[in-house]
């Protein structure tokens, strides 16, 4: 690869790591800001121990999607969130006749093939991961 696309490449590896981040970062500070709200929520769906699921949910949002910005721990961090994204996909939005749940599964799917691609590539160059290996 010559100098220009191994840029190209360093860039769009941060910029796709924000971007699969932000949605997630998003949802989780929604959570933190109503948590009785997200508790009912998930109790309503009939998962057990929704408190649990909740304080897992927030982990993973928070968390996880801050190192993946970071691009810290990266391919193990993107596998955590793959994995939390196809449970939330067929926990909370498996009713493939509701068009509405039909969009959120399969972004939840297309979410988690985005995610596999951080896992095939890594971080990038300008990732912590790429620091630590220096």
């Amino acid at each position: 690869m010559n100098t220009q696309t191994h840029a190209l490449t360093d860039v769009a590896a941060v910029v796709g790591r924000l971007l699969l981040a932000a949605i997630f970062l998003i949802s989780g500070f929604s959570k933190l800001a109503n948590p009785a709200g997200t508790i009912g929520y998930i109790a309503s769906s009939g998962l057990p121990l929704p408190e649990v699921a909740y304080a897992g949910a927030v982990f993973v949002e928070v968390f996880l999607a801050a190192a993946l910005v970071l691009g810290y721990r990266t391919r193990l961090v993107a596998a955590g969130i793959a994995g939390f994204t196809l449970v939330t996909a067929f926990a909370f939005h498996f009713n493939l006749g509701d068009q509405n749940q039909f969009i959120h599964f399969f972004k939840n799917i297309a979410i988690a093939g985005g995610l596999l691609q951080v896992i095939a590539l890594g971080g990038g160059k300008f990732s912590l991961d790429a620091r630590r290996t220096a």
